[in-house]
Parts: C-alpha cells; structure tokens; sequence
C-alpha cells in the first residue's frame, strides 16, 4: 500500500488516466494473454454479460429489499453504426423491462449511444430511448462523463427532459460548476443522481478527491435539491458523508422521492442497514463487456481494492 496521502492519490490518478485512456483500452481487451486476466478482475464489480444476467443480479437485489438500475457498459462510441446497435440494446433491455416485477431505473452515457458522434445522433438516440422506457414504465438516467463532456450532457439534458419528464440526470459534487448547473437541472421534474465525481480533473475544474470541501458540497448540493422538494437519488459507498447526511437532514431523508443508491459489489452491507433503518435504497447493475472505464473508476475511488484486484487473480481464469 502507499506509504503516504501523497502516493495514495498518485496511484488513484494512475487509475482514473488509464480508465480514459481509450489507446490503452483497446490494447488490453485485444491482447489474449491480459484480457481474461481484465475480465476476471471486473467480475466483482459487473453482473455478467447479457441482459438476463443483469436482470437476475436486480432480482437478487430484490431480495435484499433494494429497487433496480441498470446500465449496459460502455461510453465514448465515434461510429454512427456501433452507436445504433448500442442503441437497439438498449430498446432491447427497456422492452425487458416492461414485464419486470422490480422497479428498475435505465441508465446510460450519452456517448455509449452516439452524442461523441454528433449531437443530433445522440439526441435522436435518447429520444428513441426516453419513449421505450416510457413506455416500459421505467425511468431513464443519464449518466455523467468527464467534465470537457459536461457542457454537451447538459444540452442534451434539457432537450430530451424537455418531453420526457421521467428522465433523470447525474451531478457531480466535484466539479466547481456544479452549483450553476444544479440551477438548470432543478428546472426539469427527473431525478438528480447526486454523485462526489470519479474521473480525474484539474484543480482548476474540481474539488480534490478526499477533502473536506468535497464533503461540504455534496451535503450543500443535497440541501438544495431537499429544499427544492425535487426527486434525488444520494449515490455514495461513504459511510461518512451518510452519516453526515443523516444529521444535517434527518427525516427529510425519508420522503417520498428520495433515496441511496449504491453500485453492486462495494458496500452491499451499508446499503442493506439504509433499508434495515426505513430508507427507500437502490443497487445498480452494470452489465456488457465494455466495463473498462467503470471498473478503473471504482479500483481508483479506493486504491487498496487493487490488492483485492489481485487476490481475485487468483480463481481458475475462464476464457
């Protein structure tokens, strides 16, 4: 483990590039001696391959006494012809959907399904998708990318949200704008998906990871849209920054509209005891083979899941 804080955030930063780094995706997942070992090490953190699989990981969530969200993995796609396929997966998972006994939210990037493309692709993609989880009785959630990406999510936010009211969207406490942007989001009736923000910014664009000031602009940004009376989803593995929520809001925690989520395979016993304690809670599920930027993410939230990485390495790899 590093000796020092220093070497602790080096190693997240480490982590955080390599997850942007498509180059470096592409030869990984390409290489047939280190893509199973990948693929193990993503095991843990994803709910297999198809949509049956993310399905039955909702349903065992259920169980728990969680509602579902599901994603189907992947982001930054630059062909019009892929980004129609991803496309119709989707459909393919919202039709799924219609039939499903478990409350389950969509969520996507805007750029898995053509917005890197161009804008209109990508707006004609999520409006095709906002009317099939409509219709499906399920809601749809945008999902945040890197903030050089901020600009074109929200812009495609508010002309999708403008018809859809069921779509939500994803704020990153991180990032210095995201107080002007809470004010535009708050303008539409979807869910906000309050997250702290994984990918690696400047100083100049976000709050460091692991300081106080982190902390004070999550629970900030929470009172706002409390206070607003607006659909919130607090998506957070920190037990601190729950605790804090609790006692700067305590029951208003508990309304109608308002929940935890957490994201499969990190911290299933906290959000257990948020359901335990009467709070409404949500499991997201990532399924697909395109996990690479989402898995990095999650290793460089906390680096010493690396070493968790590497024990996992150690089971009989399936090809």
């Amino acid at each position: 483990m590093p000796t020092n804080e220093t070497e602790y955030e080096r190693a997240a930063d480490t982590l955080r590039a390599w997850a942007q780094d498509e180059d470096l995706k592409a030869r990984v997942m390409a290489n047939p001696a280190l893509s199973p070992l990948a693929r193990q090490v993503a095991s843990r953190y994803t709910a297999g391959e198809t949509i049956d699989e993310a399905l039955a990981a909702v349903t065992g969530a259920a169980d728990r006494g969680h509602l579902g969200s599901i994603e189907y993995a992947g982001e930054s796609v630059r062909d019009a012809d892929i980004a129609r396929a991803e496309t119709d997966l989707f459909l393919n998972l919202a039709a799924a959907l219609a039939d499903f006994p478990v409350p389950t939210t969509v969520s996507f990037d805007l750029s898995h399904i053509g917005s890197t493309v161009s804008y209109d692709l990508g707006l004609a993609h999520a409006r095709e998708l906002a009317a099939a989880t409509r219709a499906s009785g399920s809601a749809l959630m945008i999902s945040a990318e890197g903030s050089d990406r901020t600009d074109l999510v929200l812009d495609l936010y508010d002309a999708v949200a403008s018809d859809f009211p069921h779509v939500g969207i994803t704020l990153q406490a991180r990032l210095h704008r995201s107080p002007h942007d809470l004010d535009r989001l708050l303008r539409h009736p979807g869910p906000i998906r309050l997250v702290k923000g994984a990918f690696l910014e400047s100083d100049e664009v976000a709050i460091r990871r692991g300081q106080a000031a982190l902390l004070e602009s999550y629970l900030t940004l929470a009172g706002r849209i409390l206070d607003a009376d607006h659909a919130v989803s607090f998506a957070t593995h920190d037990p601190e920054l729950i605790d804090l929520l609790k006692e700067r809001y305590g029951s208003r925690l508990l309304r109608a509209g308002v929940e935890f989520e957490m994201l499969r395979g990190l911290a299933p016993a906290l959000l257990d005891t948020l359901h335990d304690e009467g709070y409404r809670t949500r499991e997201y599920a990532i399924f697909g083979g395109e996990w690479w930027l989402y898995v990095l993410n999650r290793i460089a939230e906390h680096p010493e899941r690396a070493i968790t990485a590497l024990a996992d390495l150690r089971a009989p790899i399936v090809p």
